[in-house]
C-alpha cells in the first residue's frame, strides 16, 4: 500500500517551519552542514551531472528521436510560442533575475575566484561566470526534468509524478518503494526551493520599500507583513484557472521586465552595453566547455565554488520537479527538437541579454562612473538593483516597476508551485483540489516565514537547496527511463 504523499511531506515541512520560527540559527547550522558536506563529498558529481544533462538533452534534439511529438501526431500546442515561452520563463527563474541581474556580476568583480578584482579583466570574467551560471546548464535541468514527465504524460498516460517514468519504464520489486521515494523528494525540493525563493524575494521587497517609502529595515514585523501580502495574493490567484491566472501574470511581468531593461539599454552607454553582451556571448561560447568541468583541485578555491557554482547547479536542480511538471503541462503538442532547442536556448539568449544590460551597467558605473555600488552590495546583497537605479533617470518611477515585478514573479511562482504541489500529492491530477493547493499555500507560507527570521541569503539558499540534493539522483534515472521508451518507440 503506498504511503499518502501529503500526509508524509506537509508534516515534514511544517517541523522545518517551526525549527526556522523557533531556532532559525539552528536551522541555518543543520541546512548549511548537509550542503557543505554533500559538495565537499560529491562536487565532481553534482557538475558533472548538470553538464552532463546538457549534452542529453541535445542529443535528444538533434538525434534520431527529435521529431516525435509530446502528444499525438495530430495534437497542437495549447498556448502560442510567446505565452508559453512567458509562462516558462517567469516560473523558472524571473524573480532572481532581478535580485542577481546587477549583483552577481558586482560581486565576482569585487571578489573574483582568481586574480585580483576591480580591475577590466576582472568584470570581464565576471560577466562570463555569471553567464555561465544562468546560461544553457540552467536550463539544461529545466528540459530534462520536463522532457521526461511531458513524453511520458503524452505518449504513455502516465501521471506528472517524478516517479511516473520509473514506474512505467521498469519493472521488479524495487520500482514502487524508488518511485514512490522519488515522488517524495520531488515534492520536498519544491516546497524547500520555492520557499526558499520566497524567502529572498521578500527580502528584496523589504529593501525597495526602504528605499522607495522609508520603511525600516531592521523590523521584522514588515517582512512578515510583506510576506502576508504575497501569500494572500498567490492563494486568491491559485484559486483561478492556469488560463486565466498565471498566462495573463506571466505575460504582464514579461512586458513589464523587456520595457525595463530597454529603458536602462537605452539611458546607459549603449555602445558599451552591446560590446558588453557580444564579448560575454563570445566568451561564453569559447569558455563552455572548459568551465562546466572546472573545479579547481589544485587551489583553494573550493569554498567558492561551493558558494556559487554549485549552490546554482543544485538550485536549478530544486526548482527542476517544479518547473519541469509545468513546462510538461504546457507543451503537449511540441516535438522534442522543438521543445528542447526552445527551453535551452531562448530563456538563456534573454539572460544573456539581461545580465549584459543590468551587470553591464553596474560594471561600467564602477569601472568609469562614480563606482560605491560594490562596497553596497557587499554590505547587502538586496540593495543591487535599487543601488543601480539610483544612477539613472526616473529613479522613484523605476524603483516603482521593480517592486511590482518582484512581487508579481513571486506570486507567479508561488502560484504554480501550490498548484504542481497540489499535483504531486493529488496522484497527479491535473486539477488538484483548491483545499489542497491552499493547504501548500499555506505550508509555502509558513516555510518563508522561517526562512525570513535567519535575514541571511546565504542561509535561505543552503535551505532552500538541501531539500534537493537527492532529486539528482532522481534526474538521472528519468534519463535511463526515457532512452529505454524511445528505443521502444523507435525513430521518427
Amino acid at each position: 500500500m503506498r504511503l499518502d504523499l501529503f500526509r508524509v511531506a506537509t508534516p515534514i515541512c511544517a517541523i522545518v517551519a517551526l525549527i526556522g520560527i523557533l531556532a532559525p540559527d539552528l536551522l541555518t547550522s543543520a541546512a548549511q552542514w548537509i550542503t557543505g558536506t554533500s559538495f565537499r563529498a560529491l562536487d565532481w558529481f553534482f557538475i558533472a551531472s548538470v553538464s552532463g544533462f546538457l549534452i542529453f538533452s541535445l542529443a535528444l534534439a538533434l538525434g534520431p528521436w527529435g521529431g516525435l511529438k509530446l502528444g499525438k501526431p495530430e495534437d497542437e500546442p495549447e498556448f502560442s510560442t510567446l505565452s508559453w515561452l512567458s509562462m516558462l520563463f517567469s516560473a523558472g527563474m524571473g524573480a532572481g533575475l532581478l535580485f542577481w541581474g546587477a549583483a552577481e556580476p558586482i560581486l565576482h568583480f569585487a571578489d573574483p575566484p582568481v586574480g585580483p578584482g576591480g580591475t577590466p579583466e576582472a568584470a570581464r570574467n565576471a560577466m562570463v561566470i555569471t553567464t555561465f551560471h544562468w546560461g544553457l546548464q540552467a536550463w539544461a535541468v529545466y528540459a530534462v526534468g520536463a522532457l521526461v514527465l511531458a513524453f511520458f504524460a503524452f505518449r504513455r498516460g502516465t501521471p506528472y509524478l517524478a516517479g511516473g517514468p520509473i514506474r512505467a519504464a521498469y519493472s521488479g520489486r524495487w520500482v514502487e518503494p524508488v518511485a514512490w521515494a522519488a515522488d517524495l523528494v520531488a515534492v520536498l525540493a519544491v516546497a524547500f526551493g520555492v520557499a526558499g525563493s520566497m524567502g529572498m524575494g521578500v527580502l528584496q521587497l523589504h529593501t525597495g520599500l526602504n528605499v522607495v517609502a522609508g520603511v525600516p529595515m531592521d523590523s521584522t514585523l514588515v517582512a512578515v507583513a510583506i510576506l502576508v501580502v504575497l501569500v494572500g495574493a498567490y492563494m486568491l490567484s491559485a484559486t483561478t484557472s492556469l488560463d486565466k491566472g498565471i498566462r495573463i501574470l506571466s505575460n504582464v511581468n514579461m512586458a513589464l521586465a523587456i520595457g525595463l531593461m530597454a529603458f536602462l539599454f537605452v539611458v546607459g552607454d549603449t555602445s558599451f552595453l552591446l560590446r558588453s553582451f557580444v564579448q560575454a556571448v563570445g566568451d561564453y561560447l569559447t569558455g563552455l566547455a572548459p568551465r562546466s568541468l572546472t573545479l579547481f583541485p589544485y587551489s583553494d578555491n573550493s569554498a567558492w565554488l561551493e558558494g556559487w557554482t554549485l549552490t546554482y547547479f543544485i538550485w536549478w536542480i530544486a526548482w527542476a520537479p517544479f518547473v519541469g511538471i509545468f513546462i510538461a503541462r504546457i507543451s503537449k503538442g511540441r516535438t522534442i527538437r522543438e521543445f528542447v532547442l526552445a527551453v535551452l536556448f531562448a530563456p538563456t539568449l534573454f539572460s544573456l541579454l539581461w545580465f549584459a544590460v543590468f551587470g553591464g551597467t553596474a560594471l561600467h558605473e564602477e569601472l568609469y562612473g562614480m563606482g560605491g555600488v560594490a562596497d553596497l552590495v557587499r554590505q547587502d546583497v538586496t540593495t543591487a538593483l535599487f543601488a543601480l537605479l539610483e544612477r539613472v533617470p526616473m529613479t522613484l518611477a523605476l524603483d516603482v516597476i521593480c517592486l511590482v515585478l518582484i512581487f508579481i514573479f513571486l506570486v507567479t511562482s508561488a502560484d504554480s508551485a501550490t498548484y504542481v504541489l497540489g499535483m504531486l500529492t493529488t496522484k497527479g491530477s491535473l486539477d488538484p483540489p483548491t483545499r489542497r493547493k491552499v493547504a501548500w499555500g499555506i505550508t509555502l507560507g509558513a516555510m518563508g516565514a522561517a526562512l525570513l527570521l535567519s535575514g541571511n541569503v546565504r542561509a535561505v539558499q543552503a535551505v532552500a537547496i538541501s531539500g534537493a540534493i537527492p532529486f539528482t539522483f532522481v534526474l538521472l534515472l528519468q534519463c535511463v527511463a526515457l532512452i529505454r521508451v524511445l528505443r521502444e518507440e523507435g525513430r521518427s
